[in-house]
């Protein structure tokens, strides 16, 4: 069962995300708020695995309330919902630390496998928002530091860009989660960069232009996740 906590100003449209997610087997609201203090406080609360929260809030942003709660608590899963494609709040998302930005003309049908893939640890960026935010940020993806990466530094990448945790990359590639601190470290140092969300845009972003399949990626169309 997947624990989902939901954060919006208005009532009608949380609660019908409330009936949306508990109407699917495996998922479960075990909480609602609607400012961000109530969504910081509650969340840590809760420990849901995937918090789905609104841009605007009456005192605050879901993206500031999605950096609190992930500086709280990295193991917990974001996914913004708003009703602007705005290039600044995508960038700011990405930046705290959002496993996804999705519109709320999304189907609902979409928007549930959106949380399954989230909790999964995978990454809902497109690759239009990735190369958005690669550009907002100045990563230069013919920098010959990223072709410097040993085949091991690259893996790390790879699931850096998926979102996963130190320990969730330890695990997968059978690593001491201290080993795999170093390799992160290695990672962004090599690339001149100083946060692990640069990395991952820049990740994705790479595997795009590589043509990649690690990281199952598609172009969403109007509406829709990607992938």
């Amino acid at each position: 069962m997947t624990r989902v906590f939901v954060v919006d100003d208005h009532d009608v449209v949380r609660i019908g995300l409330a009936a949306l997610i508990n109407a699917e087997a495996d998922l479960e609201v075990v909480g609602e708020a609607a400012t961000r203090r109530q969504a910081v406080a509650r969340v840590a609360a809760t420990r849901p695995d995937v918090v789905v929260l609104d841009v605007r809030l009456p005192d605050g942003s879901g993206i500031d309330a999605c950096r609190d709660i992930r500086g709280r608590d990295p193991g917990i899963r974001c996914l913004i919902l708003t009703a602007f494609d705005d290039d600044v709040a995508s960038r700011a998302a990405v930046l705290a630390g959002a496993s996804g930005y999705v519109l709320k003309d999304i189907r609902g049908e979409r928007l549930v496998e959106g949380i399954r893939r989230v909790a999964g640890g995978e990454s809902l960026l497109t690759p239009l928002l990735a190369s958005r935010v690669a550009t907002s940020l100045g990563l230069d993806r013919g920098d010959p530091a990223a072709r410097a990466l040993t085949t091991r530094e690259r893996q790390v990448l790879d699931l850096i860009s998926r979102g996963l945790t130190n320990r969730q990359i330890g695990e997968h590639l059978d690593l001491a989660e201290k080993t795999v601190k170093n390799y992160v470290s290695g990672v962004l140092s090599k690339l001149g960069m100083e946060r692990r969300t640069q990395a991952a845009v820049f990740g994705v972003e790479l595997q795009r232009q590589e043509g990649s399949s690690t990281v199952r990626i598609r172009p969403a169309a109007p509406g829709t996740l990607a992938g």
